[in-house]
Order: C-alpha cells, then structure tokens, then sequence
C-alpha cells in the first residue's frame, strides 16, 4: 500500500470535533467479555457520528491482527461494520497501528478505505500542531521489545510467517496473544514519574527540535495530561480495558474524557511539567 506522507492539514467546522481513541484491544481477555466492549465501542462510534469531523484510532483496536492476501481473523464484524458505515457517510478515519495490530496491511484501505499508519505522524488541525503516534518501541529503554519488534516488522520474517496456514498462523498467534499481561483480567498501570515514563521524555525530545500544541499517544493505558514548559501538551488516551477514555478536540481545546460504564474512580492524571 503507498502510504500518505502525512495527514492532511485540515480545520474544524463549528459545532465539529475531532475524536482520538485507542487501545480497545478486541479479543483480550475472552470473546465474550470482548463482545461487550465491541458493543460499547460501535455505541460510542454512534454517538460521536453526530458532531465528529475526524477519527483517529491509535493503535491496539485488536488484542492480535495478522492479515494474509486472502485471509484476516474472523470476528470483529460489528466495529468494522460501523467503521465502513461511516468512512460510507464520508467521516475522515485514520489508523494508527500499535503493537498488537502492527500486521495491518492494505485491508482497512482497501475495504473501507481508511489509510494506516506504522509510524508517527504530524498535522495541524485549526491552526494547531499535533504529533500522533501509538508509541510503542518510542523513546529511551524497553530494549528487550524494540528487539523484539525489529523481528515482527523484517520483511523476510513476516513473508515466512505468510506461509503459514491460517488457520495454524492465527491459532499461533491468538495463544501469544493470551499470554499478555492484560489476558487475564485489568491491570491497572501506575505513573512512574517524569523521569521514567518514556513517552513523556520521547515527547521532550521531540519538542527540543520542533514545536507542537499536543502531542498524542496511546500504548500507556493510562489517561495522562501533562503540560511542558512550552505550553505544549502530551496526553495519552488510555484505554477500553479499565477506563474507556478518548480524547476530543473542540477546534479550540482537547480534554480527556471516559465513556459510560467507564471506572466512575477514573482520574485523569493532569500535570504541568517544570512548575
């Protein structure tokens, strides 16, 4: 698939939003536990379809995903189904893989016409700079998976694994799958400070060559608001295993925000950075 460069550059009509959602990992911990956050998931794409002038999904919509020329894993039928609606009524989609559905190839494209990205991206949405990007294997340590993920994304590799049948392929991998930390029930993940979230000093890094308003990511499962010296606001939108957070962007301002049914405890961790 000839991917875009980037995102087009566009504003937001008033009364329009722009919505930001990831990790909603369809398939983990069970198929019917995942049926009912799927269910949630097509309700909200429902309600944001009134006033929604974009959607970004930032990776990890899928607990697994590897998509062979004639094949894709079966189910998902009702996201996908309301994801084709809306790309059908002209919403603009764009999708982020993460690490577990970084095996997307022109499947989205082609059938629902939603371009995807592998990696980080940039645009400006009325007149505001933002970075995207799902954010796994981004900034200093976790050595171990950014090993890890240069095997998953060598071509040689991925054309091996090709070879192998679905149905033993897919098998294969759902059982990898079930061996994740978040197969076995929620997990809460807990701020470790400035100085180890990875993302927050990726995203200092970033902003020490080039300026941006927000920069977003998902990956965390945590909802994290926090302001650097600059002005400039990293968030990352948490997920739909514990907190059904998504972000949303008015033309104006962004906030965090969680679905019903959400943890009604959830509290989104809002912080200013050298105050």
């Amino acid at each position: 698939m000839n991917q875009p460069a980037t995102i087009p550059h566009f504003d937001v009509p008033e009364g329009k939003k722009v919505y930001f959602i990831s990790d909603v990992h369809l398939g983990t911990p069970d198929a019917n536990s995942s049926r009912v956050r799927e269910t949630l998931l097509v309700d909200w794409l429902t309600e944001i379809s009134i006033d929604a002038a974009a959607l970004f999904i930032v990776g990890d919509l899928f607990d697994f995903w590897y998509e062979y020329r004639k094949a894709v894993p079966k189910g998902y039928v009702r996201v996908l189904g309301k994801l084709a609606e809306l790309r059908d009524k002209e919403l603009p989609i764009y999708f982020f893989t993460g690490n577990h559905d970084q095996w997307m190839w022109d499947y989205m494209q082609h059938e629902l016409g939603i371009p995807v990205f592998k990696k980080e991206q940039q645009t400006i949405i009325n007149g505001k700079k933002f970075f995207i990007a799902h954010g796994d294997g981004l900034g200093p340590g976790d050595h171990g998976y950014k090993f890890i993920k240069k095997i998953f994304t060598n071509p040689f590799f991925q054309w091996c694994f090709r070879w192998v049948h679905p149905d033993v392929g897919i098998t294969i991998a759902e059982f990898w799958s079930r061996r994740s930390r978040y197969a076995n029930g929620p997990v809460l993940e807990h701020y470790l400070g400035d100085d180890k979230e990875w993302l927050v000093q990726f995203s200092q890094s970033v902003l020490q060559k080039e300026h941006f308003d927000y920069l977003i990511f998902g990956h965390r499962h945590l909802a994290l608001d926090i302001t650097f010296p600059s002005g400039s606001r990293y968030l990352n939108l948490g997920d739909w295993l514990n907190y059904y957070t998504y972000a949303v962007f008015d033309g104006q301002d962004i906030q965090l925000l969680s679905y019903r049914d959400a943890d009604p405890s959830l509290d989104v961790l809002v912080r200013k950075l050298g105050s």
